[in-house]
């Protein structure tokens, strides 16, 4: 977790833009959708508090994963307020990120909708929930394929805010590296399948 005050001031990271704008990454102008997640409190389900993994490329109007994680490089997670036990916090499944890679893989390139992975894991609601908590400029950087939901009810006494930027990748992920210098997310991926890091 980086927090916004010692994060690297870097162009990339310091004027990251969060909301359906552009960017110029090394002078090609990219747009970067993104998400705001604005919880009021309330004892009310929202109905979208599911376990799930963020999907990463358009099928028809859907959202789809593969094993490659085309389309996003990490979850990324904006505290713009400070979020404790009870201002419902994203809930994190630690270690569901290895889970995931022997369910896409059978599924080749083309992938599946990211609502059908979650329901093919064994097991995944036995591992350790952690909450993402923290103060406002935080940033939480996780493995693309981990698997978190919403929390209710929201306790708190003000509104949480939550941005879930988009981070496309530079390339797709590559698991069969000549020189064996694999990314983190790489090498995560190449754990679940059971390949040595």
């Amino acid at each position: 977790m980086m927090n916004g005050s010692t994060a690297p001031s870097t162009p990339r990271v310091s004027t990251w833009p969060l909301i359906n704008s552009s960017v110029r990454v090394d002078g090609v102008l990219v747009t970067i959708p993104g998400l705001f997640v604005i919880r009021f409190p309330s004892t009310d389900d929202p109905g979208d508090t599911g376990w799930h993994i963020d999907g990463s490329f358009d099928v028809g109007g859907e959202w789809w994963v593969n094993l490659h994680s085309r389309g996003r490089a990490l979850l990324m997670l904006f505290l713009f307020t400070d979020v404790g036990p009870d201002d419902a916090p994203t809930r994190v499944r630690v270690g569901s990120h290895l889970d995931v890679p022997p369910i896409l893989e059978p599924m080749g390139d083309a992938g599946t909708h990211f609502d059908r992975v979650v329901p093919m894991i064994p097991h995944v609601h036995e591992r350790k929930t952690a909450l993402a908590m923290g103060e406002a400029g935080d940033v939480y950087l996780c493995h693309p394929f981990l698997v978190h939901a919403a929390t209710w009810p929201h306790r708190g006494g003000s509104p949480r805010f939550l941005a879930q930027p988009e981070l496309p990748p530079v390339a797709p992920l590559n698991l069969d590296r000549h020189d064996g210098d694999y990314s983190p997310v790489e090498i995560a991926v190449r754990l679940g399948l059971g390949i040595a890091g």
